[in-house]
């Protein structure tokens, strides 16, 4: 088992591609430190894994809330060890045109997905420094961080291109520490929030959800549309030793929808 002892954490991992995540480090040996907004969410995905002989504890976490980030921490610690691995995962989306974007619209995708990485990335990568350790963190960024080419989503697009960027920066600054750094960029994943989105996008332009997703299917060369498990067999590669030469980078895992 490639994460066979590891600790890894993950914030959204209560659903889609969190849940698919963190699954599949459990089913590599990882011990999981489940995390969600909604702690009955992260509690159903912890129990999934403990009910298949896997060990897991999950825990309340809006990564916004930067004061309660380091309490969480340390119950993770205390409760299932030094951490080896943090998956940076929750995110959000809303669909608008520019022209017609908030300031509520634009705060709420910038502080969920961009500042609530930093927030758990800083927190997280002092410990790692502390524990002298080394240890790895993961960013779910996306395709749209590739490009500008999302309809509606000028705001969620300039959030995830803050998550590679910081991504970058990071990588650099805390490889002296033995921490690497890396981003996975989705494309078109079947999860709760595509269905939300790709009913948005079809009142925005005049159809229906389905066919939404098929311009999704059109768009991608593999022919279907992304699984959360496609994503999480990515992210297992990161958190693994097989990745230890690998830092800063974002890889691409959408299918071919975005080659660059």
């Amino acid at each position: 088992m490639r994460l066979q002892g590891k600790v890894v954490g993950i914030t959204g991992g209560g659903l889609g591609i969190g849940r698919a995540c963190a699954l599949a480090y459990a089913a590599e040996g990882a011990v999981v430190a489940v995390t969600d907004l909604d702690p009955a969410l992260a509690a159903g995905v912890a129990e999934e894994i403990t009910g298949a002989g896997g060990r897991a504890g999950s825990w309340a976490l809006d990564v916004t809330d930067r004061a309660a980030i380091p309490g969480v921490l340390d119950a993770i610690v205390a409760d299932l060890g030094p951490l080896d691995v943090w998956h940076n995962n929750a995110g959000v989306s809303t669909m608008r045109p520019f022209l017609d974007l908030t300031e509520v619209d634009w705060d709420v995708n910038m502080d969920v997905n961009a500042k609530g990485v930093f927030n758990c990335s800083q927190v997280v990568a002092r410990h790692l420094i502390a524990a002298g350790r080394g240890g790895k963190i993961i960013n779910t960024a996306s395709m749209a961080a590739r490009t500008g080419k999302a309809p509606f989503l000028a705001h969620y697009v300039a959030s995830k291109y803050a998550v590679v960027g910081l991504t970058q920066a990071m990588a650099a600054e805390l490889a002296p520490h033995r921490i690497t750094v890396n981003s996975i960029c989705p494309g078109f994943v079947v999860t709760s929030m595509q269905e939300r989105e790709a009913q948005w996008e079809g009142e925005l332009r005049g159809l229906t959800a389905d066919e939404v997703r098929r311009l999704y299917v059109e768009a991608t060369p593999l022919g279907r549309l992304e699984t959360p498990e496609d994503v999480a067999a990515v992210a297992v590669f990161l958190a693994s030793a097989a990745s230890d030469f690998m830092t800063g980078v974002a890889v691409d895992v959408n299918g071919g929808a975005w080659m660059g």
